[in-house]
């Protein structure tokens, strides 16, 4: 049956090109980007009737807003400009701030972010790869002490922290949860599992488990099509079903990562193979996937 409720969506993106400077977005050329061609959304702006425009014809309650890449100097204004969305236009139940952690200024950044009301958390995308194509980070942030002290800080803002990362980085992400058990941790894109061979997929099972150990760790179900470029409902299901697996229905979550992954197929075509992947589960099952754990996890006001 076709999913008819409401939809919270925690995983989203807007930007403005005149407000702010997106290299990923307006450089030219492009730079190379891990999770595909960006040519057909860059160098224009994203706002958010663009996004309900991309999302019509489902029931989308509120959505979460993840952080865009900007320099640590822009970090505090895009919180700024997304809050000002939010309280005129709502639909923006939470923000997912940007914070890079290793950054001298981090301690006085998280303060102000947690000021905003509707920061919930904050990204600083940590993905190494030793591949020079699938990396976004030139080490192991994760690895990094001075990055983990700027991690421990979280705490005290009462901030979660979304996780980017690949899943050879999982087993230090696992102890980094386990240090840490009162930080929540936010794993996005179903752990992208871009390495498909059997080494590969079964560091991302394995880190999976490891990760769904930590009663503190949750998981985004999103941007599967960044390592799988020609998907299918079919493709997409075994790596769905296997988050769900791990981590149950109640720390799971389905998200859009739009619209980056409008360069992969519609948000009509990924949340129909969602509800077409899950039509066996129950009702509850199902709307805690599609709404109630993103509004748990992230604290969004009802």
């Amino acid at each position: 049956m076709t999913y008819a409720g409401p939809i919270v969506d925690p995983h989203m993106h807007l930007w403005d090109l005149e407000r702010h400077y997106y290299a990923w977005l307006q450089d030219r050329p492009l730079p190379n980007n891990p999770a595909g061609d960006m040519t057909s959304i860059a160098y224009r702006s994203y706002g958010l009737d663009d996004y309900l425009a991309d999302t019509a014809g489902w029931a989308i309650d509120q959505t979460v807003h993840v952080e865009c890449g900007l320099p640590p100097k822009d970090q505090l204004s895009e919180t700024d400009w997304l809050q000002g969305i939010a309280d005129t236009r709502g639909i923006i139940g939470g923000i997912v701030a940007g914070a890079c952690l290793d950054d001298t200024g981090v301690e006085a950044l998280l303060e102000a972010q947690a000021a905003r009301p509707g920061v919930r958390g904050v990204r600083q995308i940590v993905n190494w790869h030793a591949d020079p194509a699938k990396t976004y980070s030139d080490r192991d942030l994760l690895l990094d002490p001075h990055w983990r002290r700027g991690y421990a800080l979280l705490a005290r803002h009462g901030l979660s922290f979304d996780l980017q990362a690949y899943p050879s980085q999982f087993p230090a992400a696992a102890a980094l949860a386990g240090d840490h058990p009162d930080i929540p941790m936010i794993l996005n894109h179903a752990g992208m599992p871009s390495d498909r061979d059997e080494a590969g997929l079964r560091a991302w099972r394995d880190g999976l488990a490891l990760l769904a150990q930590r009663p503190n760790v949750s998981c985004k179900i999103s941007g599967l099509a960044m390592v799988d470029r020609a998907w299918t409902e079919a493709s997409l299901r075994p790596f769905v079903l296997k988050v769900i697996d791990a981590f149950g229905p109640e720390r799971c979550m389905f998200a859009s990562n739009f619209p980056v992954e409008k360069v992969h197929g519609s948000f009509d075509d990924f949340y129909r193979a969602y509800d077409a992947i899950t039509a066996d589960f129950s009702e509850v099952e199902r709307s805690r996937l599609f709404a109630d754990t993103a509004r748990r996890i992230y604290r969004l006001p009802h």
